[in-house]
């Protein structure tokens, strides 16, 4: 098999090899059955909550919206990276081209590029609903909310280009074995012989853009909500206030905590091997808490799942008969 082909002195690769988990061989079998069970009901909960949102009326509001375009982007996530990751573990197949890394790569970028982007958009529907509910119909209407998830998509699909674009370019000299299960960025780059150090002022504008900009307005719009909810007098409707954030709150959390987990953490030998599995829970489980979160907390959602259960249920019963 030709890994690689000739250009002066270097070599590009033209296949990569992960090595997954191979350094615990005795969990292949159950990784496998943890992340297929994970992957399916990550599916599924997102797939219903797409399904709830677009046939029931009264989901068809701004809050909703956003929540389904999360489970779109969850779906699509999940399949990037968590099928490659099974066949790894069931079938070791652990090649990739390097042009399908390429698009895995660009494609891991964009859904946490539209993550980040939904989240904030998702916040400010939060900010107007609650400091400035009169106008909240007004401000939120249908034009708005598509124009926020489109520029959400938009940004995410177009702002790692030129990262992913530059990265393309690089020679890989020594090897092309892949320390993880997907083609992450930081794993590349440790393998390149190329100076990486033309790509560091990108890197750090593409982490500002991506993560740290949507976080500041995140919590700018949380400063004045919270400012919001302080000056309600009533217990009552302080809790009913903040009762209609929490589960976007529980998110945000979970979302950057996660992704602090992974990344900013002092790179070594052990890091690696700890942060691959720490890496694949942040992939699997993200996605299926999501509808969970928002299913738990919702009791528009609830009421939505119930009727169309007892719906799906007496047409069964009825057929049945």
């Amino acid at each position: 098999m030709n890994e690689y082909r000739k250009m002066g002195n270097l070599s590009a690769v033209t296949e990569f090899l992960f090595l997954g988990f191979s350094e615990f061989p005795e969990l292949q079998v159950p990784l496998f059955t943890l992340f297929s069970l994970l992957y399916l009901m990550a599916v599924l909960g997102n797939l219903l909550v797409i399904c709830i949102v677009c046939t029931d009326r009264h989901l068809h509001t701004p809050m909703y919206f956003f929540l389904a375009n999360l489970s779109v982007l969850d779906i699509s996530s999940l399949t990037v990276t968590v099928p490659k990751l099974l066949a790894i573990l069931l079938m070791q197949s652990n090649t990739i081209s390097f042009i399908q890394c390429i698009i895995q790569m660009y494609c891991f970028s964009v859904s946490v590029e539209v993550e980040f982007m939904l989240l904030t958009a998702m916040a400010y529907d939060r900010y107007v609903a609650i400091c400035n509910p009169l106008r909240y119909t007004i401000v939120m209407n249908k034009r708005a909310c598509i124009l926020l998830a489109a520029v959400s998509w938009v940004k995410g699909l177009l702002e790692p280009l030129p990262h992913i674009l530059i990265i393309s370019q690089f020679y890989y000299c020594d090897s092309n074995v892949i320390n993880h299960f997907f083609c992450d960025f930081t794993a590349l780059l440790e393998l390149s012989c190329t100076d990486t150090a033309i790509i560091q002022p990108l890197t750090y504008a593409v982490s500002v853009f991506t993560a740290i900009m949507p976080f500041l307005l995140i919590l700018t719009s949380y400063m004045f909500i919270i400012s919001t909810i302080l000056r309600i007098h009533s217990t009552e409707g302080k809790s009913k206030a903040f009762s209609t954030c929490s589960s976007h709150l529980t998110v945000i959390i979970l979302a950057y905590g996660t992704m602090i987990g992974v990344y900013v953490q002092p790179r070594s030998e052990e890091f690696v091997k700890s942060n691959k599995l720490v890496t694949a829970l942040y992939i699997a489980i993200l996605p299926l808490l999501n509808p969970l979160i928002y299913s738990l907390r919702s009791k528009e959602l609830n009421a939505s799942l119930t009727k169309a259960i007892r719906k799906k249920s007496t047409l069964l019963t009825t057929e049945h008969f």
